[in-house]
């Protein structure tokens, strides 16, 4: 009398749920992650050599800490209606220069703070 003995293991499926898991949290991780705001975009006019230049000088340096107009040094505050004081009209040229390691965004918070109080025609240089 012979006995077949049956292997009577199934193979069990792999579950997805662990990986639906993972996936989940990391579409949740990405969404939290991911800035929606907009971003402010600053037209910036580059120097030319052939421009027409009128009125008192308009140089603003920008250095990490300050701000200096015309090479003297002036609070964030009083920046707008001091450069307003030297143009005759919000189209007259103002130059901008970063001095110092100043950052971008330092830059683009001073051009930003110029747009704002009407001044259209800003232009960097090295």
């Amino acid at each position: 009398m012979t006995f077949a003995l049956q292997n009577a293991r199934h193979r069990r499926a792999m579950s997805l749920t662990p990986m639906i898991d993972v996936v989940f949290l990391l579409l949740v991780f990405f969404m939290l992650a991911a800035r929606f705001d907009q971003t402010a975009v600053v037209p910036i006019t580059l120097g030319s050599g052939g421009s027409d230049y009128t009125g008192p000088p308009r140089l603003l340096d920008v250095a990490p800490e300050a701000v200096s107009l015309n090479g003297v040094q002036i609070p964030a505050e009083a920046l707008a209606s001091s450069v307003l004081a030297l143009t005759e009209s919000p189209a007259d040229l103002v130059i901008l220069r970063a001095r110092g390691g100043a950052s971008v965004q330092r830059l683009v918070d001073v051009m930003v703070l110029l747009r704002a109080e009407g001044l259209t025609s800003v232009t960097l240089v090295e």
